[in-house]
Protein backbone atom coordinates (compact mmCIF):
# COMPACT_ATOMS: atom_id res chain seq x y z
CA UNK A 1 0.00 0.00 0.00
CA UNK A 2 2.76 2.44 0.97
CA UNK A 3 5.93 2.78 -1.06
CA UNK A 4 8.95 5.09 -0.89
CA UNK A 5 10.21 6.49 -4.18
CA UNK A 6 13.57 8.18 -4.55
CA UNK A 7 14.55 7.59 -8.19
CA UNK A 8 13.71 10.20 -10.84
CA UNK A 9 12.26 7.68 -13.30
CA UNK A 10 9.78 6.27 -10.78
CA UNK A 11 8.98 9.73 -9.39
CA UNK A 12 8.13 11.05 -12.86
CA UNK A 13 6.04 7.98 -13.62
CA UNK A 14 3.92 8.52 -10.50
CA UNK A 15 3.38 12.20 -11.32
CA UNK A 16 2.26 11.28 -14.83
CA UNK A 17 -0.50 9.11 -13.36
CA UNK A 18 -1.99 11.78 -11.08
CA UNK A 19 -4.90 14.04 -11.95
CA UNK A 20 -2.70 17.13 -11.68
CA UNK A 21 0.59 18.31 -10.21
CA UNK A 22 2.72 21.44 -10.12
CA UNK A 23 6.47 22.00 -10.40
CA UNK A 24 6.67 22.02 -6.59
CA UNK A 25 5.89 18.28 -6.65
CA UNK A 26 8.63 17.31 -9.09
CA UNK A 27 11.81 15.36 -8.46
CA UNK A 28 13.94 18.14 -9.93
CA UNK A 29 12.54 20.88 -7.70
CA UNK A 30 12.93 18.77 -4.58
CA UNK A 31 16.56 18.07 -5.37
CA UNK A 32 17.57 21.64 -6.20
CA UNK A 33 15.66 23.00 -3.18
CA UNK A 34 16.84 20.65 -0.44
CA UNK A 35 20.01 20.69 1.64
CA UNK A 36 21.52 17.32 0.65
CA UNK A 37 23.59 17.21 3.84
CA UNK A 38 20.46 17.31 6.00
CA UNK A 39 17.43 16.46 3.85
CA UNK A 40 16.45 13.50 1.66
CA UNK A 41 13.61 13.95 -0.87
CA UNK A 42 11.11 11.09 -0.74
CA UNK A 43 7.87 10.58 -2.65
CA UNK A 44 5.54 8.54 -0.44
CA UNK A 45 2.86 6.74 -2.46
CA UNK A 46 -0.33 5.08 -1.29
CA UNK A 47 -2.15 2.79 -3.71
CA UNK A 48 -5.35 0.88 -3.15
CA UNK A 49 -7.38 -0.54 -6.03
CA UNK A 50 -7.45 2.32 -8.55
CA UNK A 51 -6.70 5.06 -5.99
CA UNK A 52 -3.33 6.82 -5.85
CA UNK A 53 -2.07 9.38 -3.34
CA UNK A 54 1.49 10.71 -3.66
CA UNK A 55 3.03 12.91 -0.97
CA UNK A 56 6.48 14.45 -1.63
CA UNK A 57 8.43 15.36 1.50
CA UNK A 58 11.95 15.94 2.82
CA UNK A 59 13.23 13.50 5.44
CA UNK A 60 15.40 15.02 8.20
CA UNK A 61 17.37 13.41 11.04
CA UNK A 62 16.69 14.88 14.48
CA UNK A 63 20.13 15.53 15.93
CA UNK A 64 21.31 13.44 18.87
CA UNK A 65 18.34 11.07 18.62
CA UNK A 66 17.31 7.99 16.67
CA UNK A 67 14.26 9.87 15.34
CA UNK A 68 13.36 11.75 12.16
CA UNK A 69 10.79 14.18 10.89
CA UNK A 70 9.39 15.21 7.53
CA UNK A 71 9.05 18.72 6.14
CA UNK A 72 8.16 20.14 2.73
CA UNK A 73 9.92 22.22 0.14
CA UNK A 74 9.40 25.97 -0.08
CA UNK A 75 6.26 26.58 -2.10
CA UNK A 76 2.98 24.81 -2.63
CA UNK A 77 3.29 21.06 -2.13
CA UNK A 78 1.09 18.53 -0.40
CA UNK A 79 -0.46 15.33 -1.74
CA UNK A 80 -1.40 14.79 -5.37
CA UNK A 81 -3.98 12.18 -6.27
CA UNK A 82 -5.82 10.02 -8.78
CA UNK A 83 -9.40 8.73 -8.54
CA UNK A 84 -10.29 10.39 -5.25
CA UNK A 85 -14.06 10.73 -4.82
CA UNK A 86 -16.69 10.81 -2.08
CA UNK A 87 -16.23 7.09 -1.37
CA UNK A 88 -12.49 7.40 -0.66
CA UNK A 89 -11.61 5.56 2.55
CA UNK A 90 -9.67 8.22 4.45
CA UNK A 91 -9.37 6.00 7.54
CA UNK A 92 -7.57 3.23 5.65
CA UNK A 93 -5.25 5.77 4.00
CA UNK A 94 -4.47 7.48 7.29
CA UNK A 95 -3.84 4.20 9.09
CA UNK A 96 -1.44 3.01 6.40
CA UNK A 97 0.42 6.32 6.43
CA UNK A 98 0.59 6.32 10.24
CA UNK A 99 2.05 2.81 10.26
CA UNK A 100 4.67 3.94 7.77
CA UNK A 101 5.57 6.97 9.91
CA UNK A 102 5.88 4.82 13.03
CA UNK A 103 8.08 2.31 11.23
CA UNK A 104 10.34 5.16 10.03
CA UNK A 105 10.47 6.60 13.59
CA UNK A 106 8.95 9.86 12.44
CA UNK A 107 8.07 12.31 15.21
CA UNK A 108 6.23 14.97 13.20
CA UNK A 109 5.29 15.94 9.66
CA UNK A 110 4.89 19.42 8.18
CA UNK A 111 3.74 20.24 4.67
CA UNK A 112 2.71 23.39 2.85
CA UNK A 113 -0.37 22.62 0.77
CA UNK A 114 -1.39 23.69 -2.73
CA UNK A 115 -4.26 26.22 -2.91
CA UNK A 116 -5.46 24.87 -6.27
CA UNK A 117 -5.64 21.13 -5.53
CA UNK A 118 -8.99 20.77 -3.81
CA UNK A 119 -8.64 17.07 -2.97
CA UNK A 120 -5.95 17.84 -0.39
CA UNK A 121 -8.48 19.04 2.18
CA UNK A 122 -10.57 15.90 1.78
CA UNK A 123 -7.76 13.43 2.38
CA UNK A 124 -5.86 15.36 5.08
CA UNK A 125 -8.80 16.56 7.17
CA UNK A 126 -9.13 14.90 10.60
CA UNK A 127 -5.52 13.77 10.23
CA UNK A 128 -3.32 16.18 12.11
CA UNK A 129 -4.12 19.87 11.77
CA UNK A 130 -4.96 21.93 8.68
CA UNK A 131 -4.18 25.60 9.29
CA UNK A 132 -5.24 28.34 6.85
CA UNK A 133 -2.54 31.01 6.64
CA UNK A 134 -3.94 33.46 4.12
CA UNK A 135 -5.06 34.17 0.59
CA UNK A 136 -3.23 33.85 -2.70
CA UNK A 137 -4.21 35.63 -5.92
CA UNK A 138 -5.08 33.82 -9.14
CA UNK A 139 -5.49 35.42 -12.54
CA UNK A 140 -7.99 33.38 -14.53
CA UNK A 141 -6.01 32.91 -17.73
CA UNK A 142 -8.69 30.63 -19.19
CA UNK A 143 -10.67 33.79 -19.94
CA UNK A 144 -10.16 35.75 -23.15
CA UNK A 145 -7.29 38.19 -22.69
CA UNK A 146 -9.48 41.28 -22.56
CA UNK A 147 -11.84 39.64 -20.05
CA UNK A 148 -9.05 38.90 -17.56
CA UNK A 149 -7.83 42.49 -17.97
CA UNK A 150 -11.28 43.78 -16.97
CA UNK A 151 -10.58 42.50 -13.45
CA UNK A 152 -7.71 44.99 -13.16
CA UNK A 153 -8.19 48.04 -10.97
CA UNK A 154 -8.60 51.16 -13.10
CA UNK A 155 -5.34 52.69 -11.90
CA UNK A 156 -3.51 49.45 -12.77
CA UNK A 157 -4.80 49.54 -16.34
CA UNK A 158 -3.56 53.11 -16.72
CA UNK A 159 -0.14 52.28 -15.30
CA UNK A 160 0.29 49.24 -17.55
CA UNK A 161 -0.67 51.30 -20.61
CA UNK A 162 1.88 53.96 -19.62
CA UNK A 163 4.60 51.35 -19.04
CA UNK A 164 4.03 49.85 -22.47
CA UNK A 165 4.79 53.25 -24.01
CA UNK A 166 8.12 53.59 -22.17
CA UNK A 167 9.31 50.00 -21.70
CA UNK A 168 9.52 46.69 -23.51
CA UNK A 169 9.45 43.12 -22.17
CA UNK A 170 11.64 40.31 -23.45
CA UNK A 171 12.80 36.89 -22.33
CA UNK A 172 16.28 36.38 -20.92
CA UNK A 173 18.17 34.48 -23.60
CA UNK A 174 21.87 34.80 -22.74
CA UNK A 175 24.10 34.24 -19.70
CA UNK A 176 24.51 38.02 -19.51
CA UNK A 177 20.73 38.41 -19.32
CA UNK A 178 20.51 35.87 -16.52
CA UNK A 179 23.33 37.48 -14.55
CA UNK A 180 21.57 40.83 -14.96
CA UNK A 181 18.40 39.34 -13.52
CA UNK A 182 20.33 37.81 -10.60
CA UNK A 183 21.90 41.20 -9.86
CA UNK A 184 18.44 42.78 -9.80
CA UNK A 185 17.11 40.01 -7.56
CA UNK A 186 19.99 40.44 -5.10
CA UNK A 187 19.48 44.20 -5.06
CA UNK A 188 15.80 43.65 -4.33
CA UNK A 189 16.51 41.20 -1.48
CA UNK A 190 19.08 43.55 0.05
CA UNK A 191 16.62 46.44 -0.04
CA UNK A 192 13.99 44.28 1.69
CA UNK A 193 16.47 43.02 4.34
CA UNK A 194 15.56 39.48 3.33
CA UNK A 195 16.80 36.47 5.26
CA UNK A 196 20.06 34.85 4.23
CA UNK A 197 18.32 31.79 2.76
CA UNK A 198 16.73 33.93 0.05
CA UNK A 199 20.14 34.92 -1.34
CA UNK A 200 20.54 31.85 -3.54
CA UNK A 201 23.93 31.16 -5.12
CA UNK A 202 24.23 32.22 -8.75
CA UNK A 203 24.59 28.57 -9.72
CA UNK A 204 21.12 27.92 -8.27
CA UNK A 205 19.48 30.11 -10.92
CA UNK A 206 21.31 28.43 -13.80
CA UNK A 207 20.59 25.01 -12.31
CA UNK A 208 16.91 25.94 -11.97
CA UNK A 209 16.72 27.00 -15.62
CA UNK A 210 18.33 23.74 -16.71
CA UNK A 211 15.78 21.42 -15.11
CA UNK A 212 13.66 19.23 -17.39
CA UNK A 213 10.70 18.50 -15.08
CA UNK A 214 9.32 22.03 -15.64
CA UNK A 215 9.80 25.07 -17.87
CA UNK A 216 11.12 28.38 -16.57
CA UNK A 217 11.09 31.79 -18.25
CA UNK A 218 12.75 34.96 -17.04
CA UNK A 219 11.00 38.08 -18.30
CA UNK A 220 13.04 41.28 -18.32
CA UNK A 221 11.66 44.82 -18.46
CA UNK A 222 13.85 47.22 -20.42
CA UNK A 223 13.41 50.97 -20.43
CA UNK A 224 13.31 52.08 -24.06
CA UNK A 225 15.09 55.41 -23.62
CA UNK A 226 18.01 54.29 -21.44
CA UNK A 227 18.19 50.67 -22.75
CA UNK A 228 18.57 49.60 -19.12
CA UNK A 229 17.06 46.41 -17.74
CA UNK A 230 15.11 47.70 -14.76
CA UNK A 231 13.13 44.67 -13.53
CA UNK A 232 12.72 40.95 -14.04
CA UNK A 233 10.94 37.85 -12.85
CA UNK A 234 11.13 34.07 -13.04
CA UNK A 235 7.92 32.31 -14.03
CA UNK A 236 7.65 28.54 -13.73
CA UNK A 237 5.23 26.73 -16.02
CA UNK A 238 4.02 23.19 -15.46
CA UNK A 239 0.97 21.17 -16.33
CA UNK A 240 -1.50 24.07 -16.60
CA UNK A 241 0.05 26.18 -13.81
CA UNK A 242 2.10 29.35 -14.10
CA UNK A 243 3.80 30.35 -10.86
CA UNK A 244 5.18 33.83 -10.14
CA UNK A 245 8.43 32.72 -8.50
CA UNK A 246 11.38 35.11 -7.95
CA UNK A 247 11.47 38.75 -9.02
CA UNK A 248 13.11 42.12 -8.48
CA UNK A 249 13.20 45.78 -9.50
CA UNK A 250 16.15 48.16 -9.63
CA UNK A 251 15.88 50.61 -6.73
CA UNK A 252 16.32 53.63 -9.02
CA UNK A 253 13.23 52.60 -11.00
CA UNK A 254 10.82 51.63 -8.22
CA UNK A 255 8.70 54.71 -8.93
CA UNK A 256 7.82 53.27 -12.37
CA UNK A 257 6.51 50.01 -10.82
CA UNK A 258 7.72 47.93 -13.78
CA UNK A 259 6.68 44.65 -12.13
CA UNK A 260 3.17 45.42 -13.28
CA UNK A 261 4.35 45.11 -16.85
CA UNK A 262 6.00 41.69 -16.62
CA UNK A 263 2.92 40.33 -14.81
CA UNK A 264 0.65 41.67 -17.52
CA UNK A 265 2.93 40.20 -20.19
CA UNK A 266 2.89 36.75 -18.59
CA UNK A 267 -0.88 36.93 -18.20
CA UNK A 268 -1.17 37.38 -21.97
CA UNK A 269 1.33 34.62 -22.72
CA UNK A 270 -0.37 32.20 -20.32
CA UNK A 271 -3.74 32.81 -21.94
CA UNK A 272 -2.33 32.42 -25.44
CA UNK A 273 -0.66 29.13 -24.51
CA UNK A 274 -3.67 27.49 -22.85
CA UNK A 275 -2.66 27.61 -19.19
CA UNK A 276 -5.33 27.29 -16.53
CA UNK A 277 -3.97 29.12 -13.47
CA UNK A 278 -1.60 32.05 -13.03
CA UNK A 279 -0.77 32.13 -9.33
CA UNK A 280 0.68 35.39 -8.03
CA UNK A 281 0.95 34.12 -4.45
CA UNK A 282 0.04 36.15 -1.39
CA UNK A 283 1.53 38.69 0.96
CA UNK A 284 4.74 38.43 2.96
CA UNK A 285 4.21 35.71 5.54
CA UNK A 286 0.74 35.16 4.03
CA UNK A 287 -0.45 38.49 5.45
CA UNK A 288 -2.79 40.87 3.66
CA UNK A 289 -0.09 43.53 3.44
CA UNK A 290 1.00 45.98 0.76
CA UNK A 291 2.39 43.11 -1.35
CA UNK A 292 -0.96 41.32 -1.24
CA UNK A 293 -2.72 44.58 -2.05
CA UNK A 294 -0.48 44.99 -5.11
CA UNK A 295 -1.21 41.45 -6.33
CA UNK A 296 -4.95 41.77 -5.71
CA UNK A 297 -5.06 44.80 -8.01
CA UNK A 298 -4.77 42.23 -10.84
CA UNK A 299 -7.59 39.93 -9.71
CA UNK A 300 -10.04 39.21 -6.94
CA UNK A 301 -9.93 35.46 -7.57
CA UNK A 302 -8.54 34.39 -4.18
CA UNK A 303 -7.60 30.90 -2.99
CA UNK A 304 -6.74 29.84 0.57
CA UNK A 305 -3.20 28.73 1.38
CA UNK A 306 -3.00 26.13 4.15
CA UNK A 307 -0.35 24.10 5.93
CA UNK A 308 -0.61 20.60 7.39
CA UNK A 309 0.91 19.78 10.78
CA UNK A 310 0.87 16.28 12.18
CA UNK A 311 2.42 14.93 15.38
CA UNK A 312 3.03 11.20 15.00
CA UNK A 313 4.64 10.54 18.38
CA UNK A 314 3.27 12.97 20.95
CA UNK A 315 5.45 11.71 23.81
CA UNK A 316 8.72 12.11 21.91
CA UNK A 317 7.54 15.44 20.47
CA UNK A 318 6.87 16.77 23.97
CA UNK A 319 10.20 15.50 25.27
CA UNK A 320 12.11 17.12 22.41
CA UNK A 321 10.19 20.38 22.83
CA UNK A 322 10.62 20.50 26.60
CA UNK A 323 12.80 23.43 27.55
CA UNK A 324 12.74 25.07 24.13
CA UNK A 325 12.90 28.79 24.81
CA UNK A 326 11.23 30.40 21.85
CA UNK A 327 9.16 33.53 21.42
CA UNK A 328 7.42 31.83 18.52
CA UNK A 329 5.47 29.12 20.32
CA UNK A 330 3.44 28.51 17.14
CA UNK A 331 6.56 27.31 15.29
CA UNK A 332 6.20 23.74 14.04
CA UNK A 333 7.80 21.52 15.00
CA UNK A 334 8.50 23.41 18.21
CA UNK A 335 11.69 21.47 18.95
CA UNK A 336 13.27 23.08 15.83
CA UNK A 337 12.30 26.63 16.83
CA UNK A 338 15.78 27.59 18.06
Amino acid sequence: MIKEITSKTEWQLVLSKTDTYDFYHTYDYHHISCDPSKETPILITYTYNDVLVALPLLLRKIDNTKFFDFTSIYGYGGPIVKNINASFDTIHFQNELTNYFIEKQIVSVFSRLHPYIKEQDAIMSSFGELTPLGKVVNIDVTLPIEDSRRAYQKSLKNQVNKLRRTCTVRKAETKEDIHEFIDIYYENMTRLNAKKEYFFERSYFFNFLGQTDFNTDILLVEEIESKKIIAGSMFVKTNGFVQFHLSGTRTDFLRLKPSKLFLDEMRIEASNNGYKYFNLGGGLGSKEDSLFEFKSSFSKDFRIFKVWKHIVNQKIYDNLSNGVNSKNIDYFPLYRAN
